[in-house]
Order: structure tokens, then sequence, then C-alpha cells
């Protein structure tokens, strides 16, 4: 084989790795391209992600054994690249795979780096230039990591230059929101009601990790922003430390310390310090207020240092409460001076309370009156998938809390659904990313369901057995179970059933790599 025709194969062959693995690619961006949290996708989804590629390559390996040109071999191999590639393109995606500068980068290492090794094997004529293929989510892995030190670099700039742009904005309000969950509803409220005196900036949708929040600053904030709200994710323990140095916020608010993310914290006990570095991260002089939990965050209040620490009902007390499908009244009350006012929203739910009341409390700390609070209460509207109540048509009512269910929001979903007159239907794939409890929960999720839910859907048959082993456990009917492979499936199983006056639940949505 000529040194040319080397170059060519090689060529081919690293092209087509790339191609046929574009679904690997997808999953990698999916896990914000942390190598950890890939290759639990790749597990998880072993047969979808490791047998295309294996066929791929069975197909050259096996052109070659019979002894087939070269061209051949490339045209077939090239083939089933085409197919795969159009096949990934073809599937429904609800977060779908986009082609970022960064996409770019990593695509051009990973045909860099299976270029080089192409041409390595094939030069010694050894058959692992066509299996090569096989081994596509190895090359990805391998093509981050060498990418790596390239990607701090630039991250590194993006991140410096953002610091310089808050630098030059001393007067700036900047306030911190972190919790296990809550955290996004809580930044939207908390945004509106302080719109009513201020211009304010919060972070987009979830936009809460370093690099999410760099880029809203470098390309959103401005100089008649008079707060800027970050909202501070983590997956792992230092994520909310490297937040707080990038935005170095006065005021910071904990929402909530529960089993979320456990299966890259491992244990509650982290996830519980890593929230608390936000606190840990504000100035002497700085605010702090806490859910009110009767748990965590009540213990982190108190190990709190600071002079200034609040929870609700140490200022701000909600009284009153009435709820419904119509939203959510009370009374708002500061204890300091004994005003109220009148407090009316369409958000569902008791639990509700809890979050408007940190953003009231932290709305007064930041010297608006009861009257502008309120004002701003009756702006907020239910987040995006959390909550959110919307029009079936033909007389059915709709309930979208498809955001990442959580033990604790699961729980407020099924209060809320109570209080809906009517069928009462739920579907649900249950929870993720919950560890080696994530059984437990979801067993437990399935005994709560049966009180509150008169039909339940169950999405994927594997990973919902627990939610129907506490269903069974808590007495419900077996005929209202009914347990389906994808969310498609669900819709006709629900379309065959529904009628008017029904009220559906949907309670999380997996994202694509966890689809069974």
């Amino acid at each position: 084989m000529g040194f040319i025709g080397i170059l060519i194969q090689a060529l081919v062959l690293s092209v087509c790795c790339a191609a046929g693995g574009r679904r690997l690619l997808h999953y990698f961006q999916l896990e914000s391209y942390q190598l950890p949290g890939y290759v639990r996708s790749v597990k998880r989804n072993a047969s979808r992600a490791l047998l295309p590629p294996v066929a791929m390559a069975a197909v050259g390996v096996s052109a070659l054994k019979l002894g087939a040109p070269a061209v051949v071999r490339l045209a077939l191999v090239a083939a089933m690249a085409a197919v795969l590639y159009a096949q990934s393109r073809r599937e429904k995606a609800k977060k779908g795979f986009v082609i970022t500068e960064r996409v770019k980068r990593l695509i051009a290492m990973h045909l860099t780096t299976a270029f080089v090794l192409e041409a390595i094997f094939l030069a010694l004529s050894l058959p692992l230039g066509y299996l090569l293929p096989a081994f596509e989510a190895a090359l990805i892995a391998l093509a981050a990591l060498c990418a790596q030190p390239m990607e701090k670099r630039i991250n590194r700039q993006f991140v410096d230059d953002a610091k310089k742009r808050l630098e030059a904005m001393p007067n700036l309000i900047r306030i911190g929101i972190t919790g296990s969950y809550g955290k996004t509803s809580t930044k939207f409220l908390l945004r509106d009601i302080l719109s009513v005196r201020y211009s304010v900036l919060a972070t987009p949708s979830s936009f809460n990790t370093t690099m999410g929040v760099t880029r809203v600053i470098r390309e959103q904030l401005t100089g008649n922003h008079q707060v800027f709200i970050a909202e501070m994710g983590a997956r792992h323990v230092g994520d909310i430390r490297e937040l707080v140095d990038l935005v170095h916020p006065t005021m910071g608010l904990l929402t909530s310390v529960g089993p979320q993310h456990l299966d890259t914290f491992g244990t509650i006990e982290r996830v519980r310090d890593t929230k608390y570095e936000l606190i840990e991260g504000l100035p002497q002089d700085g605010t702090a207020v806490f859910a009110r939990d009767g748990a965590i965050c009540e213990e982190l209040y108190a190990r709190c240092p600071l002079e200034k620490k609040y929870m609700p009902g140490d200022l701000m007390e909600a009284s009153d409460i009435a709820c419904g499908p119509w939203g959510t009244r009370f009374t708002l009350t500061d204890k300091e001076t004994g005003e109220c006012a009148s407090c009316q929203t369409r958000l569902l739910g008791e639990h509700s309370i809890a979050n408007l009341l940190l953003c009231c409390t932290a709305a007064r700390l930041l010297g608006m009156t009861l009257q502008e609070i309120a004002r701003g209460v009756a702006r907020c509207q239910p987040v995006e998938h959390r909550l959110q109540l919307l029009d079936g048509g033909a007389g059915i009512t709709i309930i979208d809390d498809a955001f990442n269910a959580n033990p604790v929001g699961a729980r407020a979903a099924l209060r809320v659904l109570e209080n809906f007159p009517g069928r009462r239907i739920i579907i649900t794939p249950g929870m993720v990313e919950l560890g080696g409890e994530e059984a437990e929960f979801n067993r437990a999720f399935g005994e709560q369901m049966a009180g509150s839910v008169d039909v339940a859907i169950l999405v994927g048959r594997r990973h919902t057995q627990p939610i129907v082993d506490g269903l069974t456990h808590a007495g419900f009917p077996q005929e209202n179970i009914h347990v389906v492979g994808s969310l498609d499936e669900s819709t006709q199983v629900l379309h065959a059933m529904m009628k008017a006056g029904d009220v559906v639940l949907y309670e999380n949505d997996l994202p694509d790599n966890y689809s069974e």
C-alpha cells in the first residue's frame, strides 16, 4: 500500500468514525463536556451507543477479510457511516445536538487523533485500521482529553473578560441563588419582583454553570443594569465556589438542600457543603437568605457567621394562604413594621409561597416597599415546565412540571394535582441522578402517587419498575397503571382514554441520554 493510499484511507476512515459517532458526540454535549458524565451516559445507553460503531467496523473488517479492494472497503464503511449519521439526525431529541464552537474544536481534534491512529495501523498493515471505528466512544474521550488544555485556556480568557466587565460596575447589586431544587424558579420570581424598582438581568433558562454565567455577563450585561442575578448550579464539589469567584455576590439565597445529583456527589453531606460554598463566599457585610426547611438549610443558617442572615418568617411572613387551580393568594406582613399587603399570583400550590417569601425577603432588604413587592408578586408567572398550567383543549387541563423532577418537587406537584377536580392522570418516567437511592425514591414516589392520581402512565419499562412496586404496595388498581416505552407511546395511550374534565400532570421528562 503506497503512502498516498494510506493517507487517503486514514482520512476516509477517520471521517467515518466522526460521522458514525454523532450520537456519542451528542451524549458528550448533554453531559456538559464532562468525561465522567459521558462515560455514565455511554454505559447507560450501551446498546444504542456502542453497537452502531461496532457494526460499521464489522462491515470494514469483513470486506478486508474477503479480500475486497480498498475502494470497495472504503465505500462500504462510508455508506454505513452515512446511514448511522442520517439515523442519528432523524432521532427526535428533547435537546438537540448543537454544533457550537467547542463542538467544532472537539470534532477537529477527534479527526486528527483518529487520522493519526488510522495511518499508523494501516502503515503497519494491521486490520485495526478498519476495526478502529468500533472504539468510537473511546476515540471521543481521547479527543476530549487531548483538547482539554486548549479548552481550559479558552475558558480562562472568557472568564477573565467577564470578571473585568463586572469590576467595571462597582455599584451593581450581585445576587447568587443556589439550591438542590427551586433555584431557577426562585431566580425568575426574584427578577420579576425586583423589576418593579430596578433594572434587572437574570441568567436565562437554566444557565447556571461557570461558562454559562460567563457568557451571559459578556453578551447581555450592560451599564444600565442595576441588579445581576446569577443562578449557581453544581454537579461536583467546588462548582459553586468557582461561580462565586466569578460573580462575587453580595447577597446569597439558598433555596434547598436535598438528594439531587447524588450520582456525582455521592452523599448528601457533599451536596450540603457544596451549596454552602455560596454563603462562605459572601463578604463580611453580605446578606444570606436561607429557606426554612426544618432540616439542612436551617442547620446551615445556624452555622452562618454573617450578621445579616435571614429566613422566611424572620422579616417577612405569609398568612391567610389560599390555593386553587386559579393560583395562590396570601397576606404579606413585615414583622418589624407591622405593615401588610395582599398578594395574588398565578403560581400553583402552597409550596410556591416558600420561594416567594425568599424573594420578598430579599426585595425588602434591598429597600422595596410592600406595595412594590405586591405588584412584583402579581407579575410572577410559572416558569416554563415547572408547574405551568396549560389548556389542553377539549376541556382537558395540562400541568406541565416536566423539568427535572426531584423527591420534594414531585411531592409538591402531587399536592397541587389534588386541588383539581376531575379525573387526575400522571405521565412520568420517575426520577434520575439519585445515585444508589434512586430505586427507593421512585418506589416512595409510587406510594405517594397512589393517593393523588386516578391513572398512572409510566414512561420506561425498566426504569419505572420501582414506581410500579410502590403503586402496587399502596393498593393502586393494576388496570389503571400503564407502562409504555416512550413519550410518544404515552401520548397515544392518553389520547385513547382522555375525556373532558381530565387533568394531566407531566412530571419530569428525561433527557435524551437517559432514554431506554
